[in-house]
């Protein structure tokens, strides 16, 4: 961790040249020395906190930029700290020389999250919401912005902490019992402590289970497009991207590799991946291509698999989806049967209820019916949502999360075995521990380097 001492300064806009740039400087020495940038200094020094004022930044009597700059004093600020923003030309010369002439009057570059980092020091933000700060930088769709923003404003958060009263609540009055263990005096009710033991760990196993669905809504739901060689996969990827992302061919096996793209649909992002037509072959790349097949249909949310309406029968589509499901060994994986060319044939093809599959009939190559697919899509997310608040999105929850609840089945497996009370209070105070972890109240320098680093400079 980086001395929160210094004065630090950073370009917060993007790299490269626009209209204009922000440059950050924060820290106790910020106003004096961005005073100095301005030939008159009063024009700065007599500016209120939070009004924006133009100015002229000059170095010597050479006229640098004209700019508009706002001043944050401490602790109103976004890290707590005296801080100021100045909007100057988006000319990398500009920014670069703004930059220089900070850094003679005593300003030190920032490291990458720094601002975020001294904002968590300071008692801003907790870390998951410092977490959440990347995560809305990086968020690029409305799911994926709407799961930030909650986190941000301390949604997942105030779940942490109900749980971390509760186990307070369990840590003392275990506590209270060692106290007066002398007097072998048992002053909590084991069995109301295996209740509420059972409570938070349904809640928590409940929080481990939501990070799929987190993690897919934050960083993609992905699909694999599946099916033998020539039934349209790559038509309807090209189809739903409405671009020539795949190569079409009427030869078999053409796609020989899985072809990845990405869309957004009802605010939410959905990773496609146009897999190998899936049939016996002697050739070692194409089978080799559709064992990545297999592959992807076993890590997708969801299965698109495409038959060939003028050919498929009841019977071999049965068999075939079963055979998929077999072969994956996920039996209650999401499978959306797409009957292609239906615009060829007006035959009717019913599945057995058993096997539990959406059937739609659509013209990849016509782009008919499409919607039905997209509509099918949106759905299933409709159907997998629960409230934003209680969705695991970081994989450093998740495993922190993972380990709780291992503690928990520790300690109720002690308290029905009637363990000393010492030994379980240890099990309890390594929750208390880990949940400390998780909200930063206990702070690791390596833990915080790691999550911080990954910023942007400038945030």
């Amino acid at each position: 961790m980086t001395a929160t001492s210094e004065t630090i300064c950073s370009v917060s806009t993007a790299p490269g040249i626009g209209a204009i740039a922000v440059i950050r400087v924060s820290g106790s020495k910020a106003f004096p020395i961005v005073e100095q940038l301005f030939k008159k200094k009063s024009a700065f020094t007599d500016t209120a906190p939070h009004v924006a004022k133009f100015g002229e930044i000059f170095d010597g009597e050479s006229l640098i930029d004209q700019v508009v700059f706002v001043k944050f004093a401490a602790p109103h600020s976004y890290d707590g700290e005296d801080m100021v923003e100045i909007s100057c030309h988006g000319s990398r010369f500009i920014q670069q020389k703004i930059l220089e002439m900070l850094l003679q009057r005593g300003c030190r570059m920032a490291e990458p999250g720094e601002f975020t980092l001294r904002a968590f020091m300071n008692g801003k933000m907790d870390l998951p919401q410092a977490e959440a700060v990347g995560d809305l930088i990086d968020s690029q769709s409305e799911s994926a912005h709407r799961l930030a923003v909650n986190q941000l404003k301390g949604g997942f958060s105030r779940k942490i902490a109900d749980l971390r009263d509760r186990f307070i609540q369990l840590a003392a009055l275990l506590e209270l019992e060692l106290d007066f263990s002398e007097e072998e005096v048992e002053f909590a009710d084991r069995k109301q402590f295996i209740d509420l033991l059972a409570e938070l760990r349904t809640e928590v196993k409940s929080l481990v289970r939501s990070f799929h669905t987190g993690n897919a809504l934050k960083n993609g739901i992905p699909v694999a497009i599946a099916g033998k060689p020539n039934v349209g996969k790559s038509t309807l990827l090209n189809a739903l991207l409405n671009d020539d992302r795949a190569i079409v061919s009427d030869i078999p096996g053409t796609t020989r590799d899985t072809i990845e793209d990405t869309l957004t649909l009802g605010g939410t992002l959905y990773r496609f991946i146009d897999t190998a037509g899936i049939r016996h072959s002697d050739d070692t790349i194409e089978n080799s291509g559709i064992q990545r097949s297999f592959r992807a249909m076993e890590n997708a949310d969801i299965i698109l698999y495409m038959v060939d309406a003028v050919t498929a029968t009841s019977e071999n589509l049965a068999s075939e989806i079963q055979e998929i499901r077999d072969k994956i060994g996920v039996f209650d994986k999401k499978i959306i049967l797409i009957l292609n060319k239906i615009d060829k044939t007006d035959s009717i093809i019913e599945l057995p209820d058993e096997l539990s599959c959406k059937v739609i009939g659509i013209s990849a190559k016509e782009r008919k019916n499409l919607e039905a697919v997209t509509e099918a899509l949106t759905q299933y997310v409709a159907e997998c949502s629960v409230s934003d608040d209680t969705l695991l999105t970081n994989a450093r929850h998740y495993d922190l999360m993972v380990k709780i609840a291992d503690d928990i089945v520790r300690i109720e497996q002690g308290l029905t075995d009637g363990l000393p009370t010492d030994l379980v209070a240890i099990d309890v105070h390594s929750v208390l521990d880990k949940l400390g972890l998780l909200t930063g109240t206990i702070t690791d320098n390596d833990v915080l380097n790691t999550i911080f680093g990954k910023f942007c400079i400038g945030k």
